[in-house]
């Protein structure tokens, strides 16, 4: 009996302790991959910086730089900027402004070959100006000049140009996201982290792992009740 008594606790521990190990572990490999997709960006101070809106919403003033660039990313710390010209007067030089009207220049980038899906191939990155109406949105500028786009339900931009032709937001393993960034021709670092709100889901603790952590409390729990019964 007192074997009983002193072992039961320690059995239940090990237990709840190895169920614990196994969630954790399991949500650490869940969150070690990768995301395949066009980021936005805008110029601010000549500089870019990760737009805090998706290019449906966000309303580029006349003079404005915009840039989407396909990339894997590990994270949000990590997205890849546009290469190539940024500068408004150089897009934009044989595109003349007009009343009622817009420009808007873009930097399109889609990548390199270690970014790019299985059997697909980047087009080389490009440069355009888009004239459009005062009140359009990234996205109808980009239209004007790129088309064609596809975005899936949740609006995320998927492709442009057709490019590439099926995916969207896909997943990639943790080490091919390292090696895509390894083999970056980016000349730019890598970006800060950003507001995830364009970011593709799948980042932080899942529902699963908060649950598998209250079963194992609980678990934990009825051994030590069951060692204090057998003890009363």
């Amino acid at each position: 009996m007192t074997v009983r008594r002193t072992t039961a606790p320690a059995l239940a521990l090990a237990l709840a302790l190895a169920l614990l190990f196994l969630v954790l572990g399991g949500a650490g490999q869940a969150r070690a991959v990768g995301y395949r997709y066009w980021s936005f960006w805008e110029l601010t101070g000549g500089k870019w910086t990760y737009a805090t809106e998706g290019p449906s919403t966000a309303r580029p003033s006349d003079g404005d730089v915009e840039g989407f660039r396909f990339a894997v990313s590990e994270d949000s710390r990590n997205a890849v900027r546009p290469r190539g010209e940024r500068k408004f007067t150089a897009i934009c030089a044989g595109t003349p402004a007009r009343p009622g009207t817009k420009r808007v220049a873009l930097v399109i980038d889609p990548g390199t070959a270690a970014d790019a899906p299985s059997g697909e191939r980047p087009p080389a990155p490009r440069t355009a100006c888009a004239r459009v109406a005062p009140d359009a949105t990234t996205a109808e500028a980009l239209a004007a000049v790129a088309k064609p786009l596809r975005y899936d339900t949740n609006a995320l931009l998927c492709a442009i140009s057709g490019y590439p032709r099926t995916g969207c937001g896909d997943t990639v393993s943790a080490s091919e996201a390292s090696e895509a960034s390894r083999r970056s021709e980016s000349s730019e670092p890598s970006a800060p982290a950003r507001p995830g709100a364009a970011e593709p889901a799948g980042h932080g603790p899942s529902v699963g792992l908060w649950a598998g952590v209250a079963a194992v409390a609980v678990l934990g729990a009825a051994g030590v009740w069951q060692a204090r019964r057998r003890r009363g």
